[in-house]
């Protein structure tokens, strides 16, 4: 992010200091703010990307009980900038780096706040996730990872599978609900302990969806201790066996995002996604090993080369 200090000028925010983090997979930019009296604040320069979105959805978390940022300020001239609430220094991903012994709370914590999320009415016009959405939704996975697969035939089998395995209800799903989206506020209590980040895409899909997001993780393992944590909190508060519409949906997440890395890699020059790759490659083996699964994995199983390349 370039220095925004004369777009500051004539706010409150003249004279903090600015401080650039790390970006996503967007055109986003952001930049911490520092008070001379140590209060903060985030720049977010949205970009071309429409920020109303995120905005909306923002709101929407707020009203429900849940953490996500407020805005503070935008920019008349620029209204792609905006400064928002800084709901904390830490992400879960990067707390247990340090911390690694809490991660089953973490992540027990974590489901928590996506219950809370899904328990509120959603926001109206969103789209949903039903099985001939997610199979379209594969599109990047066959234009940039696995063109010469029989696209129809795929699709096919991962229309019928979501059919069978992650029938619904729809509800809220912030769609990148991982460990770099989550923000861990040990100082607080409940569900606040978690601020939300990176819900511009939320759409409405089955309960499992943002846990398979959590689980299978492209940037993070998951210990086998966090996932039961996860897993046996999700099924306390929703009375419903998790496991098989989490095959399901993570390996039509993950499919997609196998492209998409792709993409970022090959077009605009990412390559350090090339890197997230193998992991991508274990998860989708993992969940086509489901029984349910057979005529994906027929289809899909002979792409996916150990080494995170196009086979």
């Amino acid at each position: 992010m370039p220095d925004r200090g004369d777009a500051l000028a004539a706010s409150r925010f003249a004279g903090w200091t600015i401080r650039p983090l790390a970006g996503d997979a967007s055109a986003r930019a952001y930049a911490r703010l520092t008070a001379p009296d140590g209060r903060t604040a985030i720049l977010m320069d949205s970009g071309p990307v429409d920020p109303a979105p995120f905005l909306r959805i923002a709101h929407h978390l707020r009203q429900a009980g849940l953490a996500a940022p407020e805005l503070l300020w935008r920019s008349e001239k620029d209204p792609s900038l905006m400064i928002l609430e800084d709901l904390g220094p830490s992400d879960l991903a990067r707390w247990l780096i340090e911390r690694p012994e809490d991660e089953s709370d973490l992540y027990a914590a974590a489901v928590e706040a996506m219950h809370k999320a899904q328990a509120a009415p959603p926001p109206e016009g969103l789209a949903s996730l039903t099985p001939g959405v997610g199979a379209g939704m594969l599109e990047p996975f066959f234009d940039w990872f696995a063109p010469a697969l029989p696209r129809e035939t795929v699709r096919t089998a991962m229309a019928a599978a979501l059919l069978r395995l992650a029938p619904g209800p729809l509800v809220l799903s912030l769609r990148d609900f991982h460990a770099e989206n989550l923000i861990w506020r040990p100082d607080r209590s409940g569900t606040d302990r978690i601020g939300l980040l990176d819900f511009q895409d939320a759409f409405l899909a089955p309960p499992e969806y943002d846990l398979a997001s959590l689980l299978r993780d492209a940037r993070r393992d998951v210990s086998s201790g966090a996932e039961a944590a996860a897993t046996e909190r999700f099924a306390a508060l929703t009375g419903r066996d998790p496991a098989a519409a989490i095959a399901a949906l993570a390996v039509q997440r993950n499919l997609r995002i196998l492209g998409i890395f792709a993409r970022l890699a090959r077009r605009d020059g990412k390559v350090h996604y090339l890197g997230l790759q193998p992991r991508v490659i274990g998860h989708l083996r993992k969940d086509l090993a489901h029984p349910a699964l057979a005529d994906l994995a027929r289809a899909v199983l002979p792409t996916l080369s150990p080494a995170g390349t196009p086979a």
